[in-house]
């Protein structure tokens, strides 16, 4: 992961945005700015970026929504900031497809931090090449390098949070994962709470429906049946 990757920061307070896009640019990373959710939209038609830092409670098209919106045709890395620590507004971030949040009051070399690793999650994911690069079970079957999935022999179209963790899973297929294992392997930290494993393991068991069997083990985490 090279520091020159891009990040849009998308916030409606203007002294907020001037503050991240120069301590990003600081440590290395080409700075994109958006005021609001409409203006992201735009600079994402014209041009991808590598992640984005989207506040979550801006007019019009809020944090939640933007990132539901950019998850259609995107799977950059989404961080999302928040001025509130309560559990349902993170949950809905994490429902809309964000993959990691941080709330205000932050310091800049934890945002930073966070930047990286969400970075270089992605960027290992995206060069998986193994001498497996295909992954069965039972029904269940995933192209780690195309990353497509498949119930059935019937496609299955899963966000990249979600393949990452059925990668992990299906790799250790039949081994019980604790979430903080499950945080560490796909998503490359451990300082996002373990509810995030929860919100995007319901989504994912949802998604593959009932021939796949992810069982949860309570007080534990998780486990792929073989």
């Amino acid at each position: 992961m090279s520091d020159s990757a891009s990040v849009l920061v998308v916030d409606d307070e203007r002294a907020q945005r001037y503050v991240l896009g120069q301590y990003l640019a600081k440590e290395g990373f080409t700075v994109l700015e958006a005021e609001d959710g409409a203006s992201a939209l735009q600079i994402l038609r014209q041009q991808p970026v590598d992640l984005a830092v989207v506040d979550i409670m801006m007019p019009g098209i809020d944090g939640v929504d933007l990132v539901r919106l950019l998850r259609n045709d995107s799977s950059a890395p989404v961080i999302m900031l928040t001025a509130r620590a309560e559990e349902a507004t993170r949950v809905a971030g994490l429902e809309a497809g964000a993959d990691d949040y941080v709330v205000k009051p932050f310091s800049m070399p934890e945002l930073v931090a966070r930047v990286r690793a969400q970075l270089r999650r992605a960027n290992d994911f995206g060069r998986t090449a193994t001498d497996t690069s295909v992954l069965r079970a039972a029904d269940l079957e995933i192209d780690l390098q195309a990353r497509t999935c498949r119930v059935g022999g019937q496609a299955v179209e899963l966000s990249r949070r979600e393949f990452d963790l059925l990668a992990v899973l299906l790799r250790q297929k039949g081994r019980a994962l604790t979430r903080e294992q499950l945080l560490e392997a796909a998503w490359g930290t451990t300082h996002v709470t373990e509810k995030t494993v929860d919100v995007h393991m319901a989504r994912l068991r949802q998604k593959l429906g009932s021939r796949v069997q992810i069982r949860s083990l309570r007080g534990v985490g998780y486990r792929l049946e073989q």
